[in-house]
């Protein structure tokens, strides 16, 4: 059976994937055809119901809580990994009131997490992720929120840590943060939901245990080219988390949706 697979090209869905994707475990018959796009695409087109399997933000869940299904594998979320706001000149949270900020999409948790924490904010712009600490550094906006490799590489651009947003997430409910999830798509009979969520952890696995056998796939489609920079990126995302949300990983989901309901996750 064929399976339409909408995923980011960040290493940590690169690195995940890799196994389930070049026939390196068993898939229990099942066959996935990937199409690579940024975050705030993924999270427009899973709207639209466009795959049976997709990388999503959390923040978007509660606009399609009735068409798909959190998979209990294959979750970003985490501590110590949170979104970072930045700016062009030192500021304090205290001066953001009516500031420009360049944010990663409108459906993304670096969205939601910034209006939850900072009320009134904004005017907030969507961009493409990867754009944004060069945008902020030649001024274009004040302040930018940086997801993925950004909270790696944002000091080569000069640009300065206003809040780390998953840090402020983390002292307010001492739970870790949900930045991203695979949902599956309830047309698909339950069978076959349960086989790719056994699947994609069974390709996790074979991830931790052969990290080097996704490199090449990894580094194709890295934004941040840098190899010590993708480690990193790896090491923060990909966690006990991934391999199963557990029971903290879905109270940290329904906290930060405000929205208690099993009938979320597979």
């Amino acid at each position: 059976m064929k399976l339409t697979l909408n995923l980011s090209p960040c290493p940590n869905d690169t690195f995940m994937f890799d196994a389930l994707l070049h026939g390196r475990i068993d898939t229990e018959g099942l066959r996935f055809e990937p199409t690579f796009a940024d975050i705030e695409q993924l999270n427009e087109a899973v709207t639209r119901h466009g795959s049976d399997i997709s990388k999503i933000s959390y923040a978007v869940l509660p606009l399609i809580r009735n068409d798909y299904q959190v998979l209990d594998s294959g979750s970003a979320l985490g501590r110590g990994n949170g979104p970072l706001l930045v700016s062009r000149h030192a500021l304090q949270p205290s001066e953001l009131q009516g500031v420009r900020i360049a944010v990663p999409g409108l459906h993304t948790t670096a969205h939601l997490l910034l209006k939850r924490l900072f009320p009134g904010v904004g005017p907030c712009t969507p961009h493409l992720f990867s754009d944004i600490a060069p945008i902020v550094a030649r001024g274009d906006f004040e302040a930018g929120v940086l997801i993925h490799e950004g909270r790696f590489t944002y000091t080569s651009y000069g640009l300065h840590r206003v809040a780390d947003l998953g840090l402020l997430w983390e002292q307010t409910t001492a739970l870790p943060l949900p930045l991203g999830a695979i949902v599956v798509s309830r047309k698909l009979a339950p069978e076959i939901r349960q086989a790719v969520d056994r699947v994609l952890r069974r390709s996790i696995e074979y991830a931790f245990a052969h990290p080097e056998a996704s490199a090449d796939f990894v580094r194709q489609h890295a934004q941040e080219l840098d190899p010590d920079v993708t480690r990193q990126h790896i090491e923060l995302f990909v966690n006990r988390y991934s391999l199963s949300l557990g029971d903290e990983g879905r109270q940290a989901v329904m906290t930060l949706l405000n929205i208690y309901d099993q009938e979320l996750f597979l």
